[in-house]
């Protein structure tokens, strides 16, 4: 299981706004090239979006369905990359004083081969990659959104 976090210095709706819309997964999804919106109004349970990974020459599809969505604070998700199996991603999305946001990835196997194939090296590669995602979502949120002032600069 690979579990890392990182401090994002906008509000959790803010970081919600990025996860709320499909079609920004390939900015800050490591090895997705494109994902389209499926079925339903994503993110609400049981929508789905189909996306593309690309790591090196290879190159494959997959599907990604909320299993649970409580908005702005937590989205899991069910990626299913065909033959290796499905895994369960929860992004926790945590105020973080006034006006940050702590971010928590819990990944790992659900169903399928990955789970066979689950041992420490797979955690060691899974560990670096989410390092990455958050840095690249964390990046994506600050870029798309202004700085929330915050409440102590309420009535100014």
């Amino acid at each position: 299981m690979a579990v890392r976090h990182q401090l994002i210095e906008r509000s959790p709706q803010q970081v919600w706004d990025v996860l709320a819309e499909p079609t920004r997964y390939p900015d800050w999804v490591v090895g997705v090239a494109d994902s389209v919106p499926g079925r339903g109004d994503w993110p609400q349970v049981g929508s789905d979006l189909g996306y593309q990974v690309v790591l090196g020459p290879w190159k494959g599809g997959g599907r990604t369905v909320v299993r649970r969505s409580e908005a702005p604070h937590l989205l899991e998700l069910e990626a299913d990359s065909g033959l290796l199996g499905t895994a369960r991603i929860a992004l926790d999305v945590r105020p973080w004083g006034d006006k940050d946001s702590l971010v928590v990835l819990d990944e790992h196997p659900l169903r399928g081969a990955a789970g066979s194939l689950h041992n420490v090296a797979v955690d060691a590669f899974m560990q670096v990659r989410h390092r990455s995602m958050l840095k690249r979502l964390a990046d994506v949120v600050e870029q798309s959104a202004p700085r929330d002032p915050g409440p102590e600069h309420l009535g100014s």
